[in-house]
């Protein structure tokens, strides 16, 4: 086995043509370079196709990273992942979102179905009225129990809204006064997601919460609560009713959790079903991620991309951006997904890393983006790699000139990044020039529902986990949340030393 150093130096070694030369040299670069991940039948059937043409991976480079991904034991630790061992091993645990989706162990994925049984239930008993009117729903979690559910709710209940929901996460109480001015207390639930039960933003949120309903008269305000866990005995000793607690594993992690029993707002908001055909969709991705090997493993070859930007070329930020008002808050999504999971200094051993790891991960929705960072993005001094993603069905009902005129411009973005050129009469005007060689990728979905938006979600989790074995690091671990909030505690129990400028500011603030 070739040691990984000599495949690094290998690959920062190799030519770098330019994107142009690349598809001079290749007339079938854009066959070599993109596939479609399929799935469902006849009325619903869809897919994405993935073009990762206009970056410069090209044979040589593809070949060294293949290489360099059996070095490293991919296909071993995809295993281990997918068989439910303890991947994660600082924390001594599994991770096993895909259990979640119908991919794991056999026993991980029947639990995951009991479980899910027992959401459908109480999802449907809502709906039915069992609870009596329920018209809104606020969710009250944070990070990855706040970004998934807000992410699907925004993409997938434009069409349809079976109650209204509103996730809080903020600790700051202008969030949780927005929410409270939607809705009416008299028809509305309060779901509480907490792996522990023992997050302070999300308790102290959902004290709020209870205490807004027994303000506004509601004579049992702990009886509207719904408990999304990992520690039901928690749940129910602040006071749910444990047929209203729903549990998930200890093996599924915050950022991976949608799948789980943090996704009841969005069955609750656009029913069982959507939430439903994400798990599918998603499984659709995992089995392509299981199946698959070397170049041909999308999430596996745009790894390959991300590790070339980044740690050959020193690109420090990825950009994303979705030609899709329905996906505004997937760059969001990503931020944390992306930065939780690889923003580590160490490997998986602890010792450190050999070079940079995850990027900044950024971005926005097109077109508005193309009138504020762009700029940078095609004149600026730094290179920065971008993923478009766009559907080719609009998500409106409007003239269809809207939905061309957004494509185009996705499209023509991409293009006018690699080309370049110079916009002055002449040519000559160093103002007008646009250097080109620009990188991007572009993920365009035939629709998007919600069997997509789950494909989508989960080829970036696949895409995070590759870049973890590349780098030889955890994904699955977060120690870098923990000091702030401890010194966040330290000052709200009146202990802790402190540097000047902090010790300054509490001062001012009148918390010192």
């Amino acid at each position: 086995m070739t040691d990984s150093a000599a495949i690094w130096t290998a690959i920062e070694n190799a030519p770098r043509p330019t994107l142009e030369d690349l598809f001079a040299a290749d007339a079938d670069r854009v066959a070599r370079l993109s596939a479609r991940i399929e799935w469902g039948e006849d009325e619903f059937a869809g897919g994405m196709l993935l073009d990762w043409s206009k970056t410069h991976l090209n044979d040589t480079l593809l070949s060294a990273f293949e290489e360099l991904a059996d070095t490293c034991g991919f296909a071993s630790k995809r295993a281990a992942l997918l068989d439910g061992e303890r991947v994660n091993v600082t924390e001594g645990r599994a991770a096993e979102h895909t259990a979640q989706r119908g991919v794991g162990s056999d026993a991980s994925v029947e639990e995951a179905a009991a479980l899910h049984a027992r959401m459908q239930m109480l999802v449907e008993a809502i709906h039915g009225g069992a609870l009596g009117e329920i018209n809104h729903l606020i969710h009250i979690g944070i990070g990855g129990s706040a970004l998934g559910p807000k992410l699907a709710i925004s993409a997938l209940s434009r069409d349809l809204s079976l109650v209204d929901v509103h996730v809080v996460s903020n600790i700051d109480g202008v969030a949780l006064e927005d929410a409270f001015a939607a809705c009416d207390p008299a028809t509305t639930l309060i779901a509480v997601a907490s792996k522990t039960f023992t997050t302070i933003e999300t308790m102290t949120n959902a004290e709020s919460a209870l205490k807004w309903l027994r303000d506004n008269g509601v004579d049992d305000p702990s009886g509207r609560v719904i408990a999304l866990t990992a520690s039901p005995e928690k749940a129910v000793e602040w006071g749910v009713d444990e047929t209203r607690v729903l549990p998930f594993p200890e093996s599924v992690g915050g950022r991976y959790s949608l799948w789980s029993s943090i996704g009841f707002p969005v069955a609750l908001g656009v029913g069982w079903d959507d939430f439903e055909a994400m798990l599918a969709g998603a499984q659709v991705v995992d089995e392509h991620f299981r199946d698959t090997d070397g170049r041909a493993n999308l999430c596996l070859r745009a790894a390959f991309a991300d590790q070339f930007y980044t740690r050959v070329l020193g690109c420090q930020t990825r950009a994303v951006f979705a030609y899709d008002e329905r996906l505004a808050l997937f760059p969001d999504y990503l931020q944390q997904l992306e930065m939780e999971s690889n923003g580590k200094r160490v490997t998986a051993e602890g010792k450190p890393v050999s070079g940079p790891t995850a990027p900044i991960t950024w971005g926005g929705v097109g077109t508005d983006a193309q009138h504020a960072v762009f700029q940078l993005l095609h004149q600026g001094t730094v290179t920065v790699p971008i993923d478009f993603i766009a559907s080719i069905a609009p998500g409106d009902q409007l003239d269809p000139a809207h939905h061309s005129i957004l494509l185009t411009n996705c499209f023509a973005q991409g293009a006018a990044l690699m080309a370049g050129g110079n916009m002055a009469a002449d040519g000559k005007d160093p103002a007008r020039a646009f250097p080109g060689n620009r990188p991007s990728a572009t993920i365009l979905c035939d629709d998007l529902d919600a069997v997509t938006l789950g494909a989508l979600i989960a080829f970036h989790e696949h895409r995070t986990f590759a870049n973890a074995v590349l780098m030889g690091i955890n994904p699955f671990d977060q120690f870098g949340v923990e000091l702030g909030k401890k010194m966040a505690r330290d000052i709200e129990a009146g202990g802790g030393e402190f540097d000047a400028s902090t010790k300054a500011l509490l001062d001012a603030a009148g918390l010192g």
